[in-house]
């Protein structure tokens, strides 16, 4: 009488490994140091001579997506450049909507911007206290409470979209719109795969 032989289970692939520990402010992806190919290698050059180093977004995202998606978020910093808003103001929106959404990273980066171009930073510093401190205007505490309220709500009511109306005409109202949206691509971006601070700042504050 044959006998059966079981069937061996010695090639079964093994378990899969559980995640090694990270911590607190490690990006959930491993950064990638040495990028493939020659646009992204250039990409890596090219953020290492403006900011003194290779951005963590860029090593944990675009050296991940294909090149379109990370020459994408390059073409939004350009559009900057066509705005007519004052670029303090232009700051001012992006550092609110970055400190509600709580993105470290945008926070740094925005404040590496405003030491870079000698903006008052002592106004940055009292965001939190816009509506009371006297370094802000009244357009200004507008402005914020609008970006504040579409940041958080999603919506605004007429009234304080009128009251946006008094101080900004119709094509600044629409690039703080715009400031609004595209600073939350950035934000979110960052927030869900856990990139924080690179310190640009302190890079912008030794160079200065």
């Amino acid at each position: 009488m044959n006998t059966i032989t079981p069937p061996s289970h010695g090639n079964r692939s093994s378990p899969p490994r559980e995640p090694s520990p990270r911590t607190a402010h490690e990006p959930f992806l491993p950064p990638i140091e040495k990028p493939p190919g020659l646009t992204k290698k250039l990409i890596y050059f090219l953020t290492r001579r403006q900011f003194g180093k290779v951005l963590t977004p860029v090593k944990v995202v675009t050296a991940r997506m294909p090149v379109a998606f990370g020459l994408f978020g390059a073409k939004i910093s350009k559009l900057d450049q066509k705005l007519t808003l004052p670029p303090e103001t232009v700051m001012l929106v992006r550092e609110q909507v970055a400190r509600i959404n709580v993105c470290l990273f945008c926070i740094d980066i925005g404040r590496s911007f405003t030491v870079k171009a000698s903006m008052n930073e002592a106004k940055f510093d009292a965001l939190e206290d816009y509506r009371s401190n006297p370094l802000f205007s009244d357009a200004e505490r507008a402005m914020l409470d609008y970006v504040t309220t579409l940041t958080r709500e999603k919506k605004v009511a007429p009234s304080l979209f009128d009251r946006l109306a008094r101080y900004y005409s119709e094509r600044e109202i629409c690039e703080i719109v715009w400031l609004v949206a595209n600073e939350h691509f950035y934000n979110m971006t960052n927030v869900g795969l856990n990139i924080h601070s690179d310190m640009l700042c302190d890079i912008s504050r030794m160079k200065r």
